[in-house]
C-alpha cells in the first residue's frame, strides 16, 4: 500500500461511525461488524475475510486514542493541501516542485514520514520507507542470590557479585556490522525493523525482522565476533551493599546494575534475593532478636542477675525476679535488628528454667525438704475437680 492510500482510507466510514465519535461507540461498531465478518462463521468467503481485515486495521487505528489523533491530524491537513510542496506523485520523499513552498528550507522536500511514521507500523514505518535511527533501549534486569551469615544481615555488609548476562557486542557495539562497514536500509523490513506473518489465514501480526534483528539497518559485513547478531555476553563482578536488617528470602532492588541498554540506553536494575544462615544462639522475630537463655530452679525460684550475651556486643547483666516461670519473655532494649530509622528493635530473652538429670546426696536432701515444707499444696488442684 502506498503512502496516498493511508490518507485516502477512511477508516470511519470502515467502521459505520461517526468523525465524532467515542472510543465506546467505536469499540461496539467493531466488535459487530468484526463478528458479522469473521472467517469462522464464512469458511471460503474470501470477501468476508477481507472485509474483516479492513475491519481489523481500520480499529487498530480508532481504537487507539494517540493513533487516532495523528490520522484526524494526518487527513485534516491532507484535505486543506496543508502539507508544503504538494503531493505530487503521492506522499514522502524530495518534493518536484519548484519555488520556495517546494520544501523544506535548503531544498530538501518534505517527508510525511516525519510526522506520521509511527502512526500505522508497518513496512517502512508506514510512510515512505524512511528507517529511523533505532531508538535507545533500557537494558534488562537480572536475578541473583546470595547467602549472608546472620550477623551480616544483620549488621549489613558489603559483598561481590559475579554476574554473567547478555550484553551489546563488544567489537560492534551491538549494530551487528563489521567495524568500518557501511550500513544500508534493510530490504527485508525496508527499515522498519517488524515484518507481518500470517497466522491461520485470516490473521497477522508483527515480528521482529529476522534479517536486521530489529534495529532497521544492515551492513554489507556481519561483525565477525557476534556474526550479525549483535548481542555478545558480559562476565563482571560487582560491589553490592546489602543494607543492614536484611531478611532471610528478601529481595533487593541494586538500580543500574543489571544488563548493559542498547543505543546508549539505561542499564536495567539487579536484582538479589538474600539467603540468611541460621545463628546457633540467636533467633529473629520482625526487628527484635531472640534468645533461649537457661536459668537453674534456685535462680528461677529465688531470683538472680544473670550475664546474656548480645549480637555483635558486650553481654548485659539481666535481672530474673523471683518465681520467675518457665518461659517467661523478658526485653532488653535497644539490642535487636537495626531500623532504617538508625534505631534498634530489642532483644527477646526467653527463660528456661532446667530441671537437673541427677541429684548428689545434698541437692536430693534439700529438694525433698523442699517438698516437706510444701506438703499440701498441689499446683494441679485446678485441673481435676
Amino acid at each position: 500500500m502506498n503512502n496516498a492510500d493511508w490518507a485516502n482510507k477512511d477508516f470511519y466510514k470502515v467502521l459505520g461511525v461517526a468523525k465524532d465519535a467515542d472510543a465506546a461507540t467505536i469499540k461496539k461498531a467493531y466488535r459487530k461488524l468484526a463478528r458479522a465478518n469473521h472467517p469462522d462463521g464464512h469458511p471460503g468467503d474470501t470477501a468476508a475475510e477481507e472485509r474483516f481485515k479492513e475491519v481489523a486495521e481500520a480499529y487498530d487505528v480508532l481504537g487507539d486514542a494517540a493513533k487516532r489523533k495523528q490520522y484526524d491530524e494526518m487527513r485534516s491537513m491532507f484535505a486543506s493541501g496543508g502539507f508544503p510542496g504538494g503531493f505530487p506523485g503521492g506522499f514522502g520523499g524530495p518534493s518536484t516542485g519548484s519555488g520556495t513552498g517546494a520544501g523544506r528550507p535548503g531544498g530538501q522536500g518534505f517527508d510525511i514520514g516525519d510526522l506520521f511514521g509511527d502512526l500505522f507500523g508497518g513496512r517502512g514505518g508506514g510512510f515512505g520507507g524512511r528507517a529511523r535511527a533505532p531508538r535507545p533501549s533500557r537494558g534488562a534486569d537480572l536475578e541473583t542470590e546470595t547467602t549472608l551469615s546472620f550477623t551480616d544481615a544483620i549488621d549489613g555488609t558489603t559483598i561481590a557479585l559475579r554476574l554473567s548476562s547478555d550484553a551489546p557486542c563488544p567489537t560492534c557495539s551491538g549494530t551487528g556490522g563489521k567495524p568500518g562497514t557501511r550500513p544500508h536500509i534493510c530490504p527485508e523490513c525496508e527499515g522498519s525493523g517488524m515484518v507481518v506473518s500470517s497466522v491461520g489465514g485470516a490473521f497477522s501480526m508483527n515480528e521482529t525482522c529476522p534479517v536486521c534483528h530489529g534495529r532497521q539497518l544492515v551492513y554489507d559485513e556481519a561483525c565477525p565476533t557476534c556474526h550479525g547478531s549483535g548481542r555478545g555476553t558480559s562476565d563482571r563482578t560487582i560491589q553490592a551493599r546489602i543494607p543492614a536488617g536484611v531478611k532471610d528470602g528478601q529481595r533487593i532492588r541494586l538500580k543500574g546494575k543489571g544488563a548493559a541498554g542498547d543505543q546508549g540506553g539505561p542499564n536495567g536494575d539487579l536484582f538479589v534475593t538474600v539467603r540468611v544462615r541460621p545463628h546457633k544462639l540467636f533467633g529473629r522475630k520482625g526487628d527484635s532478636l531472640t534468645l533461649d537463655v537457661p536459668v537453674s530452679f534456685d535462680e528461677a525460684a529465688l531470683g538472680a542477675e544473670i550475664k546474656v550475651p548480645t549480637l555483635g556486643g558486650s553481654p548485659v547483666t539481666l535481672r530474673v525476679p523471683p518465681g520467675t516461670p518457665n518461659g517467661r519473655v523478658m526485653r532488653v532494649r535497644g539490642r535487636g535488628v537495626p531500623r532504617r530509622d538508625g534505631t534498634r528493635g530489642d532483644l527477646l530473652v526467653t527463660i528456661d528454667v532446667q530441671v537437673p538429670a541427677t541429684l548428689g546426696d545434698d541437692a536430693r536432701a534439700a529438694v525433698e525438704a523442699y517438698r516437706a515444707a510444701n506438703h499440701g499444696v498441689d499446683p494441679r488442684a485446678g485441673l481435676v475437680s
